[in-house]
């Protein structure tokens, strides 16, 4: 049982030829819409009962399923439809195979990944297997995941692949992320009178060392066995209006990166402490701290079932046993993992992932598709 090299080269093509660019990412964006249509239109014909979800203008799920004679466990398998903007890429969305490369923006992130994932939803159709597999074509996986957090109000699992591109490692687990903005506050005044203005861009210093110093404390911690040590930093900082003014606000976006065991109120409380510092040292010292985004990081004990039986047919797949690994980006998994399926991640080879040249490895998505078959033949029987 395996996939067609030809047959996945051709259907990633399709899929690459069908701008998704996420409108929350570039203004005017193509959203999934249009690709959902032909996801869902695909799917249908191959024996899946499809059902396609408009989450908004522009936004679309696809969410199918090869039904089980019953009593086997569900296997979600998924994968993104959205892509980032094509920056400076040359017709990104004429597909152009080099070898085993295919060329063309969201080839490797992660439309490839969604044709294998199509196809193995057309071989589940046609197995005598007692589970269901649901495919699952989200939308919106590079902003704010809305996609997949209908999935999970909506669809149960025993277990789920994610098949983000890992070169066929094995990720078991990855970062999660929390945005936080810190303002300080100042009092306006003409620059020709320091005695009535307080600079709040001036206030936001021991706030910035204090971050530095934290970083630095982090970072000299051991971390995760896996993805190492967490972080934090500072991303955007905005203040003032003029030369000869004193500005009475200072606005500081700040991001800091999770591994598994670190809470929001370990983040924030860690913010926290750094503006109390500031506070005693300085009576003038306002600030005020605003929590914006959380992801969670992700990770998945390795004695679950769904992580022999993925080591396992990549092993077969690959001619080695795949290398158990983390990651520093986030991803839809951890949605997952939080709604309580066990989840693990693999997907092909390539490079580019939001680069002005990207390409996917048909080869190792080829792979990719015969993983799946394999794990769904096992787990759902």
């Amino acid at each position: 049982m395996t996939v067609s090299y030809n047959e996945l080269a051709a259907l990633t093509a399709e899929l690459v030829a069908i701008d998704s660019t996420n409108p929350d990412l570039v203004p005017g964006g193509a959203g999934e819409v249009e690709i959902a249509r032909f996801v869902a239109k695909w799917l249908e014909s191959v024996g899946l009962e499809v059902e396609l979800r408009e989450l908004g203008p522009g936004r679309a799920n696809v969410i199918a399923v090869a039904r089980g004679s019953g009593g086997g466990r569900t296997l979600m398998l998924n994968a993104h439809m959205d892509v980032v903007g094509a920056g400076g890429m040359t017709q990104p969305w004429i597909p152009r195979i080099d070898g085993t490369r295919l060329y063309g923006r969201g080839a490797y992130d992660m439309k490839a990944s969604l044709a294998a994932i199509m196809l193995a939803g057309r071989e589940a159709a046609r197995l005598d297997l007692c589970g269901d597999v649901i495919v699952t074509a989200v939308a919106d996986e590079e902003f704010a995941s809305i996609g997949v957090q209908d999935v999970i109000r909506r669809m149960r699992a025993d277990a789920a692949i994610v098949t983000e591109p890992t070169g066929l490692d094995l990720c078991v687990a990855h970062k999660g992320f929390v945005w936080l903005e810190v303002e300080t506050y100042g009092v306006a005044s003409h620059g020709s009178l320091p005695e009535e203005g307080v600079d709040a861009i001036a206030k936001m210093g021991p706030v910035l060392t204090g971050l530095g110093n934290l970083d630095h404390e982090l970072r000299s911690r051991p971390g995760h066995a896996m993805l190492g040590p967490s972080s934090i930093h500072a991303s955007l900082i905005r203040g003032g209006q003029e030369l000869s003014t004193y500005p009475d606000r200072c606005l500081l976006s700040i991001e800091r990166r999770t591994i598994p065991g670190e809470t929001i109120g370990v983040v924030e409380g860690q913010v926290a402490a750094i503006l109390d510092r500031a506070a005693a040292a300085d009576p003038a010292f306002q600030a005020e701290q605003r929590t914006l985004l959380v992801r969670d990081p992700f990770g998945v004990n390795l004695d679950q079932p769904i992580v022999d039986v993925a080591r396992r047919h990549l092993a077969r797949v690959i001619g080695r046993e795949p290398e158990i690994v983390g990651a520093g980006g986030w991803m839809d998994s951890a949605f997952l993992a939080a709604a309580g399926i066990p989840t693990v991640i693999f997907g092909p080879d390539g490079e580019g992932a939001h680069a002005d040249v990207e390409w996917v490895d048909l080869l190792s998505a080829t792979r990719t598709a015969d993983a799946l078959l394999g794990i769904m033949a096992e787990f759902c029987a």
